[in-house]
């Protein structure tokens, strides 16, 4: 097996919260080519021959497994697409972390755009974790645009975490939902923006089935002139409860759009939808100072407890 140097345990380390090679099955992608897999004896990964991207074949009643899928990118002038299916069989419950790390220290744009689809067999449990991370000095663009497409079959629940605290210039998220009977999708996720860089998330879930329900949570900073946008459109097609939340703190010259939309096609379907824009309370700040702190130390920790 090759070993990884310090620049990919240092990428691993930010988007998957590992320091070397994971434990259980895996598949790491780097400038566009696998260079590292491992399977298990009820977790299987094949490479699509008709396209970038891997199969991931799960088997029924498979507990207690982990699946890591990080992609690295180290070069500039570098548009890497990839396509990933997950297949999960029967009252499967497992973790899957996926994320990209991109270190860019050229005057060329580097690029991730990975397509994430998953097809969830009855009973099925996921907790999916996707984090994106730039960094390095060059002057090229750092960006990831990530799609996610999801299945989930009578009684699967599918919980998603997604994370982008730092250094993506411009990102593009979609997700697409389609729930059948007694169903439960759970998105939460947390951004942070700073300078010019653009953020925009967008999540499309229709409830088709009887007690099915979503939570989209979604919680982000927008600093200095950044700008973000969340658009949510949940559609109730049958008897069944959607929520839709959307906080955001504003600072500097920074710009928020919140487009929250909740169709209801069906006399029981329960839907809500909030949203909160806002800059850092006053008080909060003179709280914390009055405990010692500067003000950029207040802020910093205010930011970090809303964003937990």
């Amino acid at each position: 097996m090759a070993e990884l140097n310090s620049m990919e345990k240092h990428m691993l380390k930010q988007i998957a919260d590992i320091e070397s090679v994971p434990m259980g099955a895996y598949n790491i992608r780097e400038n566009g080519k696998g260079i590292m897999r491992q399977t298990t004896a009820n977790i299987d990964i094949v490479t699509k021959q008709d396209k970038p991207g891997i199969d991931i074949h799960i088997k029924e009643n498979t507990k207690n497994e982990s699946i890591h899928i990080p992609v690295i990118l180290t070069e500039g002038g570098f548009n890497d697409i990839v396509y990933n299916d997950f297949y999960v069989g029967k009252n499967a419950d497992v973790v899957i972390v996926a994320g990209c790390g991109i270190h860019n220290s050229t005057c060329q744009t580097a690029e991730h755009d990975g397509i994430h689809a998953f097809y969830l067999e009855e009973g099925a449990h996921v907790k999916y974790i996707e984090k994106h991370y730039g960094e390095g000095d060059g002057s090229g663009k750092r960006i990831l645009n990530p799609e996610t497409i999801i299945h989930l079959k009578k009684g699967a629940t599918l919980e998603m975490e997604t994370v982008q605290i730092k250094g993506v210039d411009s990102t593009v998220r979609t997700t697409n939902a389609v729930l059948e009977d007694d169903t439960n999708l759970v998105i939460s996720e947390r951004i942070m923006t700073h300078g010019h860089q653009t953020a925009k998330t967008i999540f499309n879930v229709d409830l088709n089935g009887k007690n099915s329900s979503t939570h989209v949570a979604s919680r982000s900073i927008a600093k200095d002139n950044s700008t973000q946008e969340f658009i949510s459109n949940v559609n109730g097609n049958e008897e069944c409860f959607g929520h839709v939340e959307c906080d955001a703190i504003i600072m500097g010259h920074a710009k928020v759009i919140s487009t929250p939309k909740i169709v209801a096609n069906h006399i029981d379907a329960s839907l809500v939808h909030e949203a909160a824009i806002g800059k850092i309370a006053g008080e909060q700040l003179i709280k914390l100072m009055s405990l010692g702190l500067t003000e950029q130390e207040a802020e910093e920790q205010i930011i970090n407890g809303f964003l937990k």
